[in-house]
């Protein structure tokens, strides 16, 4: 199996609740399970500009970290398969209950209520530019009364149209979702704008519907589930400066 990539970004207090890609994870799977972590030039700034502090775990910015099992930070974040409810919370991702840690991870972002942190999939392009990916739409607490409503009546397979956001009050640029209907249903996760935002300015080959809505979304921090294709024609994704690790 090809190897793959998970990332970690960390969420500022400040008011302005800035996220920042902070780590890389690479994983492979064969000959035997390999688990690298470094961190990127994304928690420099990060450091420089909200005070990021180091994870105990990997106390050193300039150090490749490498282990034969997944690392507690990260284990910490799936739930274990003997729970009575994990094929509840599968199901709240989308996913079968055979799914491993890395689809779980990609899915849910691992969010915790005890701290700052959310994990999200390396977007990659195939040899035709075209990409698919999952993600929860973030910020629905922040629409309008009649949106709410809306959203309740989200169904799987519903088409969203994508729209770019260029003066969105708390980001600037955002990747924001509409309904056929036109009520705004929700925003892309921060991290993933400028990559979305890239497809939607490089193409007009880019769709996106809902996955699933979890009306009782007590399993996940957010509720509508949404997949997004599209095309890059000369676009790289996630190849900014903030994503690249600061050792090789």
């Amino acid at each position: 199996m090809e190897p793959r990539t998970l990332f970690l970004a960390w969420q500022t207090h400040n008011p302005a609740l800035q996220w920042f890609p902070v780590g890389r994870l690479d994983i492979k799977s064969e000959p035997t399970p390999s688990y690298r972590f470094r961190y990127v030039q994304g928690a420099k700034r990060a450091q420089d500009q909200a005070k990021f502090p180091l994870l105990v775990e990997f106390p050193k910015l300039d150090r490749s970290y490498e282990f034969g099992e997944l690392f507690p930070i990260f284990q910490n974040r799936v739930m274990r398969p003997t729970r009575p409810d994990f094929p509840d919370y599968m199901r709240s991702l989308g996913l079968t209950r055979h799914a491993d840690p890395f689809d779980i991870l990609a899915i849910s972002g691992g969010r915790r209520e005890t701290d700052s942190y959310e994990v999200f999939p390396e977007l990659k392009k195939d040899n035709d530019g075209n990409f698919t990916c999952r993600f929860f739409l973030h910020g629905s607490r922040h629409v309008n009364q009649e949106a709410r409503q809306r959203i309740i009546k989200l169904r799987a397979g519903e088409s969203l149209h994508v729209t770019l956001e260029l003066t969105n009050p708390a980001t600037g640029l955002a990747v924001q979702f509409q309904t056929q209907d036109y009520h705004v249903v929700g925003w892309s996760p921060r991290y993933l704008v400028a990559d979305l935002a890239a497809a939607v300015a490089d193409s007009y080959e880019y769709s996106a519907k809902v996955v699933r809505n979890n009306t009782d979304h007590s399993y996940v921090n957010e509720q509508v589930l949404v997949e997004m294709c599209g095309r890059w024609n000369a676009h790289d994704p996630m190849s900014s400066e903030e994503f690249r690790p600061l050792v090789d």
